[in-house]
């Protein structure tokens, strides 16, 4: 059994790629205003939101139960409509030895496709792979859609 891999996902949102990539690139504590039952604080430790090498601490609610994580902002490509953020501590920690999510902004349409990939490295053989994280993100990306069609 494989210690490290890589699963991903698509979510069709009606939001165009830049407003939703404003928000995970440059405004990544909106997701306490758009997903306030998942997010209950994006703390800045270090840097300045929107930019590379920044360090984020969430306080969030996952499988009902409440975590932390404190991830660096590793990029944020405004080309390419991407941002990567790598886990550095909290209880995802726990279980994996690195943990990275890279999120792409795609337009479609009058829309766009926001892509998800979660790589990760397990501690051991016996943790699952991370499917429940990447359905919270992939929930908390339809929770952001639906807060911007409102604005």
């Amino acid at each position: 059994m494989a210690l490290s891999g890589k699963i991903e996902a698509d979510v069709e949102i009606k939001t165009s790629a830049g407003k939703f990539h404003d928000v995970m690139g440059g405004r990544p504590h909106h997701l306490t205003i758009a997903s306030p039952e998942k997010f209950q604080t994006c703390d800045l430790h270090k840097g300045e939101f929107g930019r590379k090498g920044s360090v984020l601490y969430w306080n969030y609610v996952h499988d009902g139960i409440a975590k932390v994580a404190k991830q660096i902002v590793e990029d944020i490509d405004d080309v390419n409509m991407s941002a990567t953020y790598k886990f550095i501590e909290g209880d995802v920690m726990k279980e994996y030895k690195s943990a990275k999510l890279v999120v792409q902004a795609i337009p479609k349409g009058e829309g766009s496709t926001v892509h998800w990939i979660l790589e990760y490295e397990k501690l051991n053989a016996d943790i699952p792979d991370p499917t429940s994280l990447l359905e919270f993100v992939v929930d908390f990306t339809k929770d952001i859609d639906a807060h911007l069609a409102q604005a």
